[in-house]
């Protein structure tokens, strides 16, 4: 995977996010702490995340941009509630990956098709797959 900076890159990104609705709820904190361990980032290098951000490093392939916005899909969808602020800002940061705009609002539409808004990672693939072709 990536180095250990970009890790943090990864997670400082994710923290922007859901800050974007000015609060971090328990269950938004509980599940980027997963993301965290799951990257095998220190608990103190996480939590020094929420006080000093790292600056943006775009993940270097297709799969990984497309693995972060996965992240940040889920992330937004852990609380059961998306504000208008979180939506946005999940589509400037898809843009940013260098995302097509037409499969991130393929994505942020269709997963309200799915329970809790999860969708499936092979679906949200394809969806990038079909942009790609």
């Amino acid at each position: 995977m990536s180095s250990y900076e970009e890790k943090l890159s990864i997670l400082s990104e994710m923290i922007s996010l859901a800050r974007a609705d000015k609060a971090v709820k328990d269950s938004e904190f509980e599940f980027l702490w997963g993301v965290a361990d799951q990257l095998g980032v220190h608990r103190e290098d996480f939590e020094s995340l929420f006080d000093s951000p790292v600056p943006n490093i775009i993940p270097k392939t297709l799969l990984s941009r497309i693995i972060q916005f996965h992240r940040l899909v889920l992330l937004i969808n852990v609380d059961r509630q998306q504000t208008f602020k979180e939506i946005d800002k999940l589509h400037n940061i898809g843009l940013r990956l260098g995302l097509p705009p037409s499969a991130i609002d393929q994505v942020l539409v269709l997963m309200h098709q799915y329970p809790d808004n999860i969708i499936p990672p092979e679906t949200l693939i394809g969806i990038f797959k079909a942009h790609y072709n």
